[in-house]
């Protein structure tokens, strides 16, 4: 009969924690950090598929890792929201309320399954000052930490992180805070050690914009993410409703209020080929 192999508790975990830094580190890196005017999620991305979302409204979430599973988690965590601020109030809808579901779910799943999530996420709110924004880091394991303000997700999450240290400043704007993002991302990976250049088609970037009402969250694409990597000043779209935000429409064309089949043609010869409805042409 053969014997069934055994292993302690703290080498299964062990296991699983280098299988799911493994499993990270594999991935592309992310960063978080507070400006003047809100938070900032910026994640190297060179598909489709977003790393960056929205969860309510002044909320929002980033992540690294295996897209499928922190996916899950992101539609898990958007449906939590709603339920909450339909059941209650949407100001009771927190960052911290999210980050402690989050906690659990990948705790359960960590000491349960067989196999761990690969990912790391984070929790963003945005408050009315930088002093009162919250950015929540949660691990594979369900370890959550309260960060002071800026973190890197990813395999090179702590260079990152030593690049961030250094410069980062809640009282700079959006482009400076930008700049300095995509040079913490830029600055590992390349060949022998050297900085990279990432350009707007490889970045996906959002903001939690403390200056809107409502959603905070905003996404910045295309001609406004090349604008500010190259220095230039953010315009952000105007909001829908906002005066200025459509033209007036131009007014109507005059219209007949009276169908032309219903106007009363008898009596009236109006084509002169034709003779009138009281003739039939043979003189009766």
């Amino acid at each position: 009969m053969a014997m069934q192999f055994y292993a302690s508790p703290e080498q299964v975990q062990r296991d699983r924690s280098e299988y799911a830094r493994k499993g990270i580190a594999r991935g592309r890196s992310a960063v978080v950090l507070t400006y003047e005017g809100g938070v900032l999620l910026v994640a190297e991305n060179l598909t489709s598929l977003r790393k960056i979302s929205e969860l309510y409204d002044r909320i929002g979430f980033a992540a690294v890792g295996r897209y499928n599973e922190f996916e899950s988690l992101r539609r898990a965590g958007v449906r939590m929201a709603d339920l909450n601020g339909l059941a209650y109030d949407r100001r009771d809808v927190t960052g911290r309320a999210l980050a402690n579901a989050y906690t659990q779910t990948l705790g359960a799943i960590f000491s349960e399954t067989q196999k761990p999530y690969e990912v790391e996420i984070c929790v963003a709110q945005v408050g009315t000052s930088p002093e009162s924004d919250e950015l929540y880091r949660i691990t594979y394991d369900g370890s959550v930490q309260d960060e002071p303000g800026f973190m890197a997700m990813g395999g090179s999450a702590e260079a990152i992180s030593t690049v961030l240290k250094s410069r980062h400043d809640v009282a700079a704007d959006l482009a400076t805070a930008l700049a300095l993002a995509v040079e913490g991302l830029a600055s590992v990976g390349g060949e022998n050690g050297t900085p990279r250049t990432l350009g707007a088609s490889q970045l996906e970037v959002a903001v939690l914009d403390r200056n809107r009402k409502g959603r905070t969250f905003r996404r910045i694409a295309g001609a406004a993410l090349t604008t500010l990597l190259e220095g230039g000043k953010d315009e952000p779209e105007k909001e829908v409703g906002e005066a200025g935000d459509v033209a007036p429409p131009a007014p109507g064309e005059d219209k007949p209020t009276v169908s032309a089949a219903s106007v009363d043609l008898e009596g009236k010869n109006e084509d002169p080929a034709e003779p009138a409805d009281d003739t039939n042409g043979d003189g009766s």
